[in-house]
């Protein structure tokens, strides 16, 4: 009997393992891009929570993108975020330098709400 063989009408290769002819499957191949903090938590999530869907972009060779784009997607919404809280904190800084310039008290430093 022959090691392998390729049958043409499945259009695969198939090796004697044994008694039996398994087909020999790969997964294809993948771009390997940079996983960043945030798509190895979501990795650990869809191993622990969704292993459908982690077994799913395994096997059709698209888990490494999926996890590069939620990681490009989080890290932006990351900065963006960080960057709103930053304009406001300067903006409350700035308003408490106008009331102090200008002898005003703040309510809520005195105690004093009516």
């Amino acid at each position: 009997m022959e090691k392998q063989f390729y049958d043409e009408k499945h259009g695969m290769w198939y090796e004697l393992h044994g008694d039996y002819y398994l087909p020999c499957l790969t997964v294809p191949p993948e771009e390997q891009r940079p996983i960043g903090i945030w798509g190895q938590r979501h990795l650990q999530y869809l191993r622990q929570h969704r292993k459908a869907l982690y077994t799913g972009l395994l096997l059709d060779g698209k888990l490494n993108g999926y996890l590069a784009n939620l990681n490009e997607q989080a890290e932006n919404m990351f900065f963006r975020l960080v960057k709103e809280l930053a304009e406001r904190t300067a903006l409350r800084k700035r308003s408490k330098r106008k009331i102090r310039c200008f002898g005003a008290t703040d309510e809520r430093s005195t105690g004093n709400s009516n």
